[in-house]
């Protein structure tokens, strides 16, 4: 199911946008204050946001400019009763993929929130790589383990690349040979342990759950090979 949140202080707005979203069969999650929002935004996953301009505590600028530097990429659609040009730009400019002023249409609200969507995961399917919270976005060849950017050398990259893309699946020492360094035979050196073990170190930090696993006598897996 899709997974919406809204960060909105005004009672009555929120629950129309819970009732509309709702009828679309979105599961929405409610946060009534820009801080407990940014929280929720940064620490659960949602395919797409509301996001009210005016908060309490927080506001909706801030929020999204935090979101974005913290490498939260979720889809935001601002809403707010400032509606002025300028507004509307300085929303767009921080962060939101989309404005709409107050009041609005329920209807039309939902509209947009699927188009977000639509045009997201699009995007996502052609441009990143993801398995739990680590990630690589292809275009800018940057990787981030949740909120942690990770630098990694050409041939770190290649083998991340390579095991997210068969994520779950085991790769046996000569797969990995051949798709990462290009040869066609395993010319028994520990080439592909020293890498595992310097990639390992990057991705799987202090605090995180190991990624990266061993399959004894075969090879490398990330994730569970079941």
């Amino acid at each position: 199911m899709t997974k919406v949140l809204t960060i909105e202080d005004d009672e009555t707005t929120a629950q129309e946008i819970i009732a509309e979203l709702s009828n679309h069969g979105f599961e929405v999650e409610w946060a009534s204050n820009g801080r407990d929002g940014l929280s929720k935004a940064m620490t659960d996953a949602y395919d797409v946001m509301t996001l009210d301009r005016m908060l309490p505590e927080l506001d909706g600028l801030e929020i999204i400019r935090k979101m974005r530097s913290g490498g939260i990429n979720t889809p935001v659609l601002m809403i707010s009763a400032l509606s002025d040009v300028d507004e509307r730009v300085r929303g767009l400019r921080a962060g939101g993929d989309d404005y709409m002023t107050k009041p609005f249409a329920s209807e039309e609200m939902a509209a947009r929130l699927e188009v977000l969507l639509r045009r997201h995961r699009v995007t996502a399917r052609e441009t990143m790589l993801r398995f739990d919270t680590l990630e690589i976005d292809l275009l800018t060849r940057s990787v981030r383990r949740g909120t942690r950017e990770l630098r990694l050398s050409p041939a770190e990259y290649r083998l991340l690349e390579f095991m997210l893309r068969n994520s779950g699946q085991v790769l046996t020492r000569t797969m990995i040979f051949e798709e990462v360094w290009g040869y066609h035979f395993d010319p028994g050196t520990n080439l592909i342990d020293v890498h595992i073990a310097r990639l390992r170190r990057k991705v799987d930090g202090p605090g995180n759950i190991p990624l990266i696993e061993t399959v004894r006598g075969v090879g490398y897996v990330l994730g569970d090979a079941g």
